[in-house]
């Protein structure tokens, strides 16, 4: 049994694609609208044909459909090829009355591939990375796509293009592979961040159908771009005696992404203060540098400072990176007067008075100094604390005098000492003021005599033998003008020792 393949038959059903035809040996038929079978052994009364497999009694049905009587084969639906890209069916030769006249032929219909498929990339949206500065042929990504098409044919044979990327050209795209690589030096990622291409590819080796993607890079900084100063000077001023206070800003721009350790900047006091009064740090909010005060200021030693202060980033420059004019900056600092207490430089002031003196004896001249030099301003004095009111103090020239006879003993002394305390105040607005402690010594004098205890005793005792009498003593003075005491008998009577004479006893006598 042979085929004959028919073309152009109206009462086919045409492929979807434009098929070609050919028969490359028998039993095969590369579908091209219509074919038909004949039967080797034709019999006078007729010959009855029929077909059976996949596309006619088999899934998917109804495919293909023979006429009995002529052999002709009809399509009767749309081919996918790539649904199926052929049939294996069997044809059958019969007399008149169903007896088979010959051994089934196996009948191959191959459906012919047409381009009927558009390329498709495997993602809509492509991101990659590339460093600023990257050299021309530096590639990125891949931006690929598939073809549903017959890969044996040139339906499926894809060639790439960029479409859209800007007028700076900066990429280009391997045209078979669909790599993404950089063109030209110059990628600056200060002067443009992102860029977005727009990507094709276009089966029948560029000339048939197309499809678009969108193909994202991004510039990854390097520290091209030193820190700068936004000016050259900057004028501050702090109050003197603050410490640990923030003085201002010295304000910087660094065109390298923000936040990163290309961007963030360093500062250095180089110049101006040697005495490292001031300390300067990074804010890393704002990268600006922050300059405080680390020891107290004295405007009367000093009321102006005149810095000067680098800056740089923590991460190293790039070595093609340009250096900056503006990497220093003067930063000038005014140091403002403000009221200060006094000062009481010897406190405490410790002086001596012997006890007993008189009213008005002169004790000493205690007073303070006022810081603010270039102030005028007067200082005045009081008695803040005086236990047993014994002093007066001139409150101008803070001369301390005693008011009235301290008697001893008191119980305003404390160990011999007596302690009051000076405030001196400062005619400002409003007045500040400082406290000196006065500690006076006491001086012992002499001026209690010794009491005999008993004053009076009674002395018995047998013939021959004798008689004692224990003697003691009392002093209201204190050392070293109490005890110990020194006992003798009269010398104004020199008879006394023919029958009396003193010893010590237990550290008396």
């Amino acid at each position: 049994m042979g085929i004959d393949n028919i073309r152009g038959d109206t009462a086919a059903v045409p492929c979807s694609s434009q098929p070609s035809e050919s028969i490359p040996g028998v039993g095969t038929v590369h579908w091209g609208g219509s074919a038909a079978i004949k039967s080797d052994k034709q019999q006078p009364g007729g010959v009855i044909y029929s077909i059976k497999g996949p596309g006619v009694d088999e899934e998917p049905l109804g495919i293909f459909s023979i006429d009995k009587f002529s052999g002709k084969v009809f399509l009767n639906a749309m081919l996918d090829r790539e649904e199926n890209d052929r049939f294996r069916l069997k044809a059958f030769a019969l007399d008149l009355g169903g007896v088979t006249l010959e051994d089934p032929t196996d009948l191959e219909i191959i459906v012919v591939d047409q381009n009927d498929n558009r390329p498709l990339f495997r993602q809509d949206v492509f991101t990659g990375h590339v460093v600023e500065g990257a050299e021309p042929g530096t590639c990125v990504m891949t931006a690929d796509a598939t073809d549903a098409d017959d890969p044996d044919t040139d339906n499926a044979v894809l060639r790439y293009s960029i479409l859209e990327q800007g007028a700076a050209g900066m990429f280009s795209i391997n045209a078979t592979t669909g790599e993404i690589c950089t063109a030209r030096p110059g990628l600056d990622r200060e002067t443009v961040g992102v860029y977005n291409l727009t990507v094709q590819a276009a089966d029948m080796s560029g000339d048939g159908l197309t499809t678009t993607a969108t193909a994202v890079i991004y510039l990854e900084d390097i520290n091209d771009n030193p820190p700068e100063f936004t000016k050259e000077e900057f004028s501050m001023e702090v109050e003197e005696q603050a410490t640990g206070v923030d003085v201002g800003k010295v304000f910087v721009h660094d065109k390298d992404l923000a936040g990163s350790p290309n961007w963030l900047a360093k500062f250095t006091i180089l110049e101006g203060d040697p005495e490292g009064a001031f300390t300067i740090r990074t804010d890393p909010y704002t990268n600006d540098g922050v300059i405080s005060v680390a020891k107290p200021l004295d405007h009367e030693v000093r009321d102006r400072f005149e810095l000067t202060v680098s800056v740089q980033n923590e991460q190293p420059l790039e070595p093609t990176a340009p250096t900056s004019p503006r990497a220093l900056a003067t930063v000038r600092v005014r140091v403002r007067d403000v009221n200060e207490a006094p000062i009481f430089r010897e406190n405490p002031r410790r002086v001596s008075v012997l006890e007993g003196a008189p009213p008005g004896t002169s004790i000493t001249t205690y007073t303070a100094s006022d810081p603010d030099t270039h102030q005028l301003q007067t200082l005045s004095y009081a008695l803040l604390y005086d236990p047993a009111d014994w002093l007066q103090l001139d409150p101008h020239a803070g001369t301390v005098r005693t008011k009235r006879e301290l008697l001893h003993p008191s119980a305003f002394l404390q160990g011999g000492w007596y302690i009051a305390l000076v405030l001196a105040r400062d005619d400002a607005e409003p007045p500040l003021s400082a406290t000196g402690t006065l500690s006076i010594e006491i001086l012992e004098v002499n001026d209690h005599a010794p009491l005999l205890q008993p004053t009076a005793g009674v002395v018995c005792g047998r013939p021959g033998r004798g008689g004692r009498l224990l003697l003691g003593a009392t002093d209201d003075d204190r050392p070293p003008h109490g005890a110990p005491f020194h006992f003798q008998l009269s010398p104004q009577h020199p008879q006394l020792t023919r029958n009396w004479s003193i010893t010590r006893f237990n550290g008396e006598g």
